[in-house]
């Protein structure tokens, strides 16, 4: 049963890269989600991408959701004044719950963390455990080498073209907004046994 998106997980990086761009599209992100009524769920950290796009949609007026599990907690890189705060017990938790907490996924420039979740994410939508957009944010090509390595993957005949249909691909903020606002949300409860 599919419903209207109202909350988008951004998967990100802890750092902010070389290109000073990459914290100007973060800054964006963050701005244009909270402008547009969509609530952001994320790492629940203070540094580099992801306290950028937290920050930026905080300024905006927009709610914040962070999922942090307890050993990054403990060393004190968990941003403040958040809408919502969930410390897990782990990163499989940490995971799972931001996954239950989205209704929309975005892949920013990021480094294994990101590329961790934005696997893990779509593997569970070729598996069928969702059908949420999975939007991944190529500004300055960031992630071509992604791309290629998916295509190769295809060519290889390791994974089918339809594998393709389950994201999409942006390369500039207001195309990931009129994603989110064309798109539809699995409203279906996943069925805890297959996670």
């Amino acid at each position: 049963m599919n419903g209207v998106i109202k909350s988008v997980c951004v998967y990100c990086g802890s750092r902010t890269g070389n290109d000073p761009s990459y914290a100007n599209i973060a800054k964006q992100i963050g701005s244009s989600l909270a402008e547009n009524n969509f609530k952001v769920v994320f790492g629940a950290g203070s540094i580099g991408m992801m306290g950028i796009v937290a920050c930026s949609a905080l300024s905006a007026g927009g709610k914040v959701i962070g999922v942090i599990p307890e050993h990054l907690d403990d060393i004190e890189i968990t941003l403040p004044g958040l809408t919502e705060l969930y410390v897990t017990k782990n990163m499989h938790d940490r995971k799972a719950l931001m996954f239950d907490k989205s209704d929309a996924f975005v892949l920013l420039p990021g480094g294994l963390g990101s590329l961790d979740e934005f696997f893990e994410i779509l593997t569970w939508a070729q598996l069928g455990l969702h059908s949420n957009p999975i939007i991944i944010f190529n500004q300055k090509d960031y992630w071509r080498p992604l791309l290629t390595l998916i295509n190769h993957i295809i060519e290889e005949n390791f994974s089918g073209i339809e594998c393709k249909a389950l994201y999409q691909v942006a390369d500039t903020t207001e195309a990931v907004i009129d994603i989110l606002k064309s798109s539809k949300c699995d409203i279906t409860p996943a069925k805890p046994e297959l996670f």
